[in-house]
């Protein structure tokens, strides 16, 4: 028999022509198409700090007069608008309480649907998708009749904790879908372990399935907090008095007063509304990589 020879260039072309193809497939999937929101950021960065802007991405003339909004009061044509500071206070209120009341019925509620059997247990699994496919907007007239027949109706910080409250309700079902999964990646021998030596169901709960679940409760709180930092249609319904105003309701009313607007303003207050969900991220992404559709990765 002949000896068989490698051809060694053709195995090199072949391996060249993979990573090309590889390139280019990341190029016009993930590369190209982001291409516009890049673009967006910085024409938003650059309008923020610069006194004019040309080819809408290049500043022209550095300025901070943009920010004014961080140390004096907010004056737009005739109208004033209430101290920058008070009005983000109410959105991390709203953001964190919606985060914090998620996840603590995220938490539970998912628990008890992967390790508890009872009757109606798939139907309820099957009600909790339905009920995140209703959007707020869906239910904003009757929450306006019974806010008001409450007596709760643009009451200020009661107001906004019922929006809170209504925003948590709405993110609840999803959370709790996504935690089921998290405790289902998690073996039944480890609980079991902890209820022989002598846990009872909420010890073993608390302290031994909990800590192997936090991504998963950070993957809820990151999800619940960006819907409460987001959230406009309900409070701009409900909220009447503006020192109570969340910031999303606050750039709205900026963005009215069209015949005064000021560009390079508005682009700071927006870049400054977006900057604590990125730190947000930035703090719990260490969390967020080791998760995975249905549970975490080893």
């Amino acid at each position: 028999m002949g000896k068989k020879y490698i051809d060694v260039k053709k195995i090199k072309r072949r391996i060249l022509l993979e990573k090309i193809t590889k390139v280019l497939v990341v190029l016009f999937v993930a590369v190209i198409p982001s291409i516009p929101i890049w673009l967006m950021y910085l024409g938003l960065i650059a309008q923020a700090f610069s006194s004019k802007v040309t080819v809408g991405i290049i500043p022209s003339g550095f300025t901070l007069k943009n920010w004014r909004f961080l140390w004096s009061t907010i004056q737009m044509g005739l109208k004033k608008y209430p101290n920058i500071w008070p009005i983000t206070m109410n959105s991390l209120y709203l953001a964190l309480g919606t985060a914090l009341l998620v996840t603590f019925v995220a938490g539970l509620a998912g628990y008890a649907l992967s390790r508890m059997e009872f009757r109606g247990r798939t139907k309820m699994m099957e009600f909790i998708l339905a009920l995140h496919a209703f959007p707020s907007i869906v239910l904003l007239i009757a929450l306006f009749v019974l806010l008001n027949k409450l007596g709760l109706y643009g009451k200020g910080f009661i107001t906004l904790t019922g929006v809170m409250i209504t925003k948590a309700a709405l993110e609840a079902p999803m959370g709790a879908w996504i935690m089921k999964g998290f405790f289902d990646s998690i073996p039944w021998d480890i609980e079991w372990a902890a209820l022989v030596d002598g846990c009872n169901r909420l010890t073993a709960w608390r302290k031994v399935i909990l800590p192997l679940v936090l991504p998963g409760f950070a993957a809820v709180a990151v999800f619940a907090f960006l819907a409460g930092w987001a959230e406009f249609i309900m409070a701009f319904t409900f909220i009447r008095e503006d020192r109570w105003w969340p910031l999303s309701v606050m750039i709205y009313h900026v963005i009215g007063e069209y015949k005064f607007i000021d560009w390079g303003f508005l682009a700071a207050l927006s870049l400054f509304y977006a900057l604590p969900t990125i730190i947000f991220f930035i703090f719990s992404q260490k969390f967020l990589l080791r998760i995975y559709v249905g549970g975490v990765k080893g």
